[in-house]
């Protein structure tokens, strides 16, 4: 066989190809050890990060412990509650909320939840102003039922679901009829 350069090519028989010979059929070597799955989604992946706010500390850290306890795994998703205290009665603090938003924040977003409508107005204010608090991007304002609305967001962003997920599972709380 020529070359279009005029020069010998090269040909061997294909029965004289390396991948012609059949190889040596090998001892059956261990398999490779796999790493065991952890409980979530690993660190270095995210969630979507939750906040409860409320009139009373005692009622977020509630709502919160029973969302999480109801989200399944020994790594739930971010939650952070804030409120007013016994001591100090019920109230909301947007400074509060503010820490709350970037202590949950993995980079994901955050969906904020409130119970009353101080509350609502409150986050709302925070959010209308959200680069003036430094809050992280994004965060969006949760319109549904305090506790309903928490252990569905919470069990959903869990999950590892995304920012969109998370609060429309909250939401679709309000949907979900009790008779």
């Amino acid at each position: 066989m020529s070359r279009r350069d005029g020069t010998r090519a090269d040909v061997i028989p294909i029965s004289d190809a390396p991948s012609a010979h059949t190889p040596a059929p090998r001892a059956p070597s261990s398999p490779a050890k796999l790493p065991k799955p952890s409980g979530g989604r690993p660190p270095a992946h995210g969630r979507v990060g939750v906040v409860l706010v409320s009139h009373s500390e005692e009622l977020a850290a509630a709502a919160g412990a029973l969302a999480r306890s109801l989200a399944g795994p020994a790594d739930p998703a971010p939650v952070a509650t804030t409120g007013g205290g016994l001591a100090d009665g019920p109230g909301i603090s947007a400074v509060l909320v503010a820490a709350a938003t970037r202590r949950v924040d993995q980079g994901h977003g955050v969906v904020v939840l409130a119970d009353l409508g101080g509350a609502v107005g409150t986050v709302r204010a925070l959010l209308a102003a959200a680069d003036e608090h430094g809050l992280p991007f994004p965060v969006r304002f949760a319109d549904a039922p305090f506790v309903e609305g928490a252990v569905a967001a919470v069990a959903t962003a869990t999950a590892g679901g995304d920012l969109s997920a998370v609060l429309d599972a909250a939401e679709e709380a309000y949907r979900q009829r009790k008779d």
